[in-house]
C-alpha cells in the first residue's frame, strides 16, 4: 500500500484548496499572499473574483494600479476613499473586462475620461456606483449607457452635472434591464428624464427622486403606469407632487392584475413596500389613505415606517392597515368584555 508524499512546500498546495483558504481571508492579508511566491500568485490572480480596497488608507493609487492587471477575473471592485485618479481606472477598465460590479463613489477626482474607459472596457457591468462624483458630464453618462446594456443597479446620487434629462433618456432607451435608480439630490432632472426612464425601464423596482425639485405629477404617473414592479419610491422634498400621483400610484394593483394570466403567480403582488413623501407638503389625507389602503406593506405604525410622511403635519390622520387591525381588536375585546 503506497502513501501519498507529505507536502513539504506551501506552494505545492493544490489551487482549489489555496482558494478556499483564501477566501477565508480579509481582503489585505488575501493582496499580502498573493506576493508570497509564483504559485501563489498566480492561484490568486486567476480565481480572485472580488475584492475590496477599503481598507487601504494610502497609496490607493499605487496598489490599484499594480495589482488590476494581475487580477483580471475580478467582477467585484470596491472601494470607498476618495483617492482614485482617471488613470487607475483606465487601467482596471483595460485589465478586467469581466467586471460586473464597481463601486467609485466618492471619487470626486475622476473626469469624463474614466466613464469613457469603462464604456469601453467593462461592458458587462451589472452595478456602478458613481454616487458623489461630482465631476462627471451627461455626455458621458449617456456614452457609458449605450455600452454598459446590462446595467441593473446604478447609484448617481450627487452626480449634479451627470444626471440630466439629456443623460436620463440615453439610460431609458439603453438600460432596459435597469432595476434600482439612485438620482438623489440631481437637481437638473425634470419630468423628460423621469418618463424616459419610465417608458424604457419596465423592470425598475426602486427609484430615489429625494431632492429633484423640478419634476411633477407627470413623473410619478408615468412611473405608474409603466413600471408595475415597483417597490421603492423615494420624493422627498419633491413639493410640486400632488394628489393625481397618489392616485396614479394607488392603482398599480390594479393595472398588474389586468397584465396577469389567471392563475399565474406574481412575484410583485404586494407592490409598493416603501414611499417616502416627506415634505411633500401639497397632498392631502384621503389621496395618501387610498394608496395605503391600495399597499397593505406601507406602514405608518411604530418601528415600521415603510410609509414617511414627517415634515407633512396635515397628513397625521392618515393610517395603515395594522392601525384599524388593532382598532377592530379593542372593539372585539370590548364586546367580550360586556
Amino acid at each position: 500500500m503506497s502513501v501519498g508524499r507529505v507536502k513539504s512546500d506551501w506552494s505545492e498546495i493544490p489551487m482549489e484548496l489555496l482558494l478556499r483558504i483564501v477566501s477565508l481571508l480579509d481582503d489585505r492579508t488575501v493582496v499580502v499572499a498573493s506576493s508570497v511566491c509564483c504559485g501563489w500568485r498566480d492561484a490568486i490572480c486567476c480565481g480572485l473574483t472580488r475584492i475590496s480596497f477599503s481598507w487601504c488608507k494610502n497609496n490607493m493609487n499605487d496598489l490599484v494600479l499594480s495589482l488590476a492587471p494581475k487580477f483580471r477575473n475580478l467582477r467585484v471592485l470596491r472601494q470607498d476613499k476618495p483617492q482614485l485618479f482617471d488613470n487607475v481606472v483606465e487601467t482596471i477598465a483595460n485589465s478586467c473586462h469581466d467586471l460586473e460590479d464597481l463601486d467609485l463613489s466618492k471619487s470626486f477626482k475622476l473626469s469624463d475620461q474614466s466613464l469613457y474607459a469603462l464604456a469601453h472596457g467593462c461592458q458587462k457591468l451589472i452595478k456602478l456606483n458613481i454616487s458623489g462624483c461630482s465631476s462627471f458630464s451627461d455626455s458621458a453618462l449617456a456614452y457609458l449607457s449605450s455600452c454598459c446594456r446590462e446595467l441593473k443597479i446604478l447609484n448617481l446620487c450627487g452626480c449634479v452635472k451627470a444626471a440630466s434629462d439629456k443623460a436620463l433618456k440615453a439610460i431609458g432607451y439603453n438600460c432596459g434591464q435597469l432595476q434600482s435608480l439612485n438620482l438623489g439630490w440631481c437637481e437638473e432632472v425634470g419630468d423628460a428624464g423621469v418618463t424616459s426612464l419610465a417608458y424604457g425601464c419596465h423592470d425598475l423596482r426602486a427609484l430615489d427622486l429625494c431632492g429633484c425639485l423640478l419634476i411633477t405629477d407627470e413623473s410619478v404617473i408615468a412611473l405608474a403606469n409603466n413600471c408595475l414592479h415597483l417597490r421603492s419610491l423615494d420624493l422627498y422634498y419633491c413639493r410640486n407632487i400632488t394628489d393625481r400621483a397618489m392616485y396614479a400610484l394607488a392603482h398599480i394593483r390594479v393595472q398588474n392584475k389586468h397584465q396577469m394570466w389567471d392563475g399565474d403567480k406574481n412575484e410583485d403582488e404586494d407592490g409598493l413596500m416603501s414611499l417616502n413623501i416627506s415634505q411633500c407638503t401639497a397632498l392631502t389625507p384621503p389621496a395618501v389613505q387610498a394608496l395605503c389602503d391600495s399597499f397593505p406593506a406601507l406602514h405608518t405604525c411604530p418601528g415600521r415606517h415603510s410609509l414617511i410622511i414627517s415634515g407633512c403635519l396635515n397628513l397625521t390622520s392618515v393610517r395603515c392597515a395594522c392601525a384599524f387591525q388593532a382598532h377592530r381588536e379593542v372593539n372585539t375585546l370590548t364586546h367580550h368584555a360586556y
